[in-house]
């Protein structure tokens, strides 16, 4: 199966060279259908136009953001330049602690095709 996801631009560029290898999301109803093997199209924001493909080879979830940090290195959630503290205030302008701890969160382990 073939899911679509957007990516803000650094994020985009850091899976792109090898520093992002797991990607955050909500794991709400749309997420819970990714199973790994599946392929997924990324799309650059904001105008969409550049895309690549990564298979999804390892599936992680945890109750929260928080949970899941204490588990893993920034090295593989973005880049040596964030920390994890930056990444945690970007995610939660995305998904409210209250989501997160209704739905879980999971990270997606993806390689390049």
């Amino acid at each position: 199966m073939e899911h679509e996801m957007k990516l803000q631009d650094k994020y985009y560029n850091y899976i792109l060279n090898g520093t992002k290898r797991i990607e955050l999301r909500l794991y709400d109803e749309k997420r819970q259908q990714i199973k790994i093997g599946d392929i997924i199209k990324f799309y650059k924001e904001p105008k969409l136009k550049d895309t690549f493909r990564a298979k999804v080879i390892g599936l992680l979830r945890y109750n929260s953001f928080y949970d899941m940090f204490k588990d893993l290195d920034i090295s593989i959630l973005a880049d040596v330049s964030m920390t994890k503290n930056e990444l945690m205030d970007e995610l939660c302008r995305f998904y409210t602690v209250d989501n997160q701890l209704k739905y879980g969160v999971m990270g997606i382990r993806i390689e390049l095709l």
